[in-house]
């Protein structure tokens, strides 16, 4: 093995975005026979996504938005598929012109999708064009979490976030990289942990933007509670209390996925994490958050994506402790990871930053924040 990220033709296929007009004209007719819920007192977030908002954007989504601009910035960067044990895997893969740069893969959320990393591709891979040194050059691999995005059909069940990262892990040995870091938030945080539990020969470690980790009843635990851990415990509460996605998904993913499958606005509106996920402080744009579900939309992938939530709530996981070097980046608006539990969970946190903007897709509302976050977490890795 090694790090030139060299490819395969017999099993590495590239890939173009090409979405048929037909659908492209389904939708829109979709769009312009919405009909919203009949009226009721109470049209604000605290009971959902509100029918002034989805208006709004169905408005935006109809006259403004332009699927085909969104299609020629995916395109700009180089996708591939390959089949991985019976499973179609997507990715983009940019490997930096700097040589020894270090290989990096990211992973996206839910109910997000690869374009998370859109805008920090550029600054990874050339630091210099956009303010950094050469040595804080990446190779990066973007994929798409099988039954998300392209990374489709799913094959079969049990699609725990161990597995993925199990698959993941096989993707970058088949790109050529013998060593590796990882970074994601939510669902892509948990596969990034997967990874340094898994720990495979060369892992470099994980930068993630939560490490999910609760008190567990000790009382104990509390002892080293400030101000700000009693704040972030609120922050959970809060989201526990308008997190009914995570339930239902958990239980009748297959239920909800017929309505979102048949509704691009039945789709945007179960995707109201992006604009609500921290109480109004959102700062991803109505275009970044229309691209994304309309990805979605495209790809069918709602049933799929929400079966995560289901095989991990019944896979039987025993809790284990991650060893892998740990850098964590907290966001203001985001769920408020609480340092004295996550050390109880991870044994080398090495790296720990927090910024005072941004939320939980702060790779699309603060990517050079990101950014400059990973250049640090893996430049201390290179120094130890």
């Amino acid at each position: 093995m090694n790090n030139n990220g060299s490819t395969s033709a017999e099993s590495i296929k590239p890939f173009w975005i090409d979405v048929p007009q037909a659908d492209v004209d389904d939708l829109n007719a979709r769009l312009a026979n919405t009909r919203l819920p009949e009226p009721a007192p109470g049209d604000d977030w605290e009971l959902g996504t509100p029918n002034a908002y989805l208006a709004e954007m169905v408005d935006r989504w109809q006259h403004q938005f332009d699927w085909r601009a969104e299609e020629a910035r995916m395109n700009a960067f180089p996708h591939y598929t390959t089949d991985i044990d019976g499973q179609n895997v997507h990715f983009i893969h940019v490997p930096s012109a700097v040589e020894g740069a270090t290989p990096l893969l990211l992973i996206h959320t839910y109910p997000g999708s690869f374009i998370d990393f859109l805008d920090m591709i550029g600054p990874l891979t050339d630091p210099v064009a956009h303010g950094g040194r050469p040595e804080d050059a990446f190779s990066v691999v973007v994929p798409s979490i099988p039954g998300f995005g392209f990374s489709t059909p799913l094959a079969d069940r049990g699609w725990t976030m161990a597995r993925v990262a199990r698959t993941f892990d096989t993707l970058m040995r088949r790109l050529g990289y013998s060593s590796y870091g990882a970074h994601g938030s939510d669902g892509g945080a948990m596969i990034s942990r997967e990874l340094g539990l898994l720990n495979p020969p060369g892992f470099l470690g994980l930068h993630v933007l939560q490490l999910f980790s609760f008190p567990s009843g000790d009382p104990s635990e509390f002892e080293k509670f400030g101000p700000e851990d009693y704040a972030a415990l609120e922050h959970m509460q809060w989201f526990q209390s308008v997190g009914g996605y995570n339930a239902i998904n958990s239980t009748r993913p297959q239920t909800v996925a017929v309505g979102i499958s048949d509704s691009p606005v039945g789709q945007l509106a179960w995707n109201e994490l992006f604009n609500n996920f921290g109480n109004g402080t959102s700062l991803v744009s109505a275009d970044q958050i229309l691209a994304e579900v309309t990805l979605y939309w495209f790809t069918n992938t709602s049933a799929a994506a929400g079966r995560y939530h289901y095989e991990e709530a019944h896979a039987g996981t025993e809790p284990a402790i991650n060893s892998a070097p740990t850098g964590a980046a907290v966001f203001a608006d985001d769920f408020k990871s609480i340092r004295s539990l996550a050390e109880r969970d991870n044994s080398n946190i090495v790296h720990w930053s927090n910024f005072k903007a941004g939320g939980h897709f702060a790779s699309l509302e603060r990517p050079l924040d990101v950014t400059d976050d990973l250049r640090v977490f893996f430049a201390g890795l290179r120094k130890q």
